[in-house]
């Protein structure tokens, strides 16, 4: 059984089918990319794994525990991380920190916070409120928050968000360290597809709620005759196959 397992995941808002009955399984250790343009229903999923949205249809299972009945076992083993949920701005970024570490109950959490400090580049930003960072600046804060509690299940909506290419390159290689060193499986949903082909090993592209492609990206690339996974997005966002273009 996967870390990870939704069954007939389904989200529904009136009339509107946000989530349409999705399968998927996510193994322990494993980096899994979920993709798709605006309105897919990337983020729709996220909250119901996390236990935000309730789904109208469906199950989740995450570390054994079903997200309807037992959620609260299997979230203090999670976390969440998106540069576009804000952090209580007249905090300070080590009182932020120390708020979390609380709510997770993590020992020893300023020996955490420290640590996180020096490896995400911090220790300048502990003492500012997190209503002055700049938005890359905010984007390293959200990751520590999200690693404060050494989850064995970790959530990243676009982790490199507003970050430079130095800075967002020594984020993928510590989320690379970091699943190689715990076995952490990462569910990630990125816009960024050169960093999901370096950091996942498969694949779910959603569009309108459903997913309509997977696998392993060398997998996504032969099947749909192009040289990225960027062209492969396009693809499937405009409707269109290598084999229709070369006939076009």
């Amino acid at each position: 059984m996967g870390v990870i397992v939704a069954t007939g995941l389904t989200k529904r808002y009136g009339a509107t089918l946000a989530v349409d009955a999705i399968d998927f399984a996510v193994s322990r250790g494993q980096t899994v990319g979920l993709l798709g343009g605006n309105g897919a229903g990337k983020t729709t999923t996220i909250a119901m794994l996390l236990g935000l949205l309730i789904p109208t249809a469906g199950s989740i299972f995450i570390l054994g525990h079903d997200m309807a009945r037992d959620r609260f076992a299997a979230l203090a083993q999670m976390n969440f991380s998106s540069p576009y949920v804000a952090l209580p701005a007249r905090l300070t970024v080590a009182e932020n920190l120390r708020v979390y570490g609380h709510l997770y109950n993590v020992p020893h959490a300023e020996a955490r916070i420290a640590e996180l400090a020096d490896e995400l580049h911090l220790r300048d930003l502990l003492a500012r409120r997190a209503g002055e960072l700049s938005a890359g600046q905010k984007t390293r804060v959200a990751l520590a928050k999200s690693l404060i509690n050494r989850p064995r299940v970790l959530l990243l909506d676009e982790p490199t968000a507003s970050l430079d290419p130095d800075t967002g390159d020594m984020v993928r290689t510590w989320l690379e360290r970091y699943r190689a060193a715990s076995g952490c499986t990462i569910l990630l949903a990125s816009h960024n597809m050169a960093e999901v082909e370096r950091l996942c090993s498969q694949v779910l592209m959603m569009k309108q709620g459903r997913i309509v492609d997977r696998g392993a990206p060398a997998e996504l690339l032969a099947r749909h005759g192009r040289e990225n996974l960027e062209q492969v997005f396009l693809d499937i966002a405009r409707n269109r196959t290598a084999a229709a273009e070369a006939l076009a």
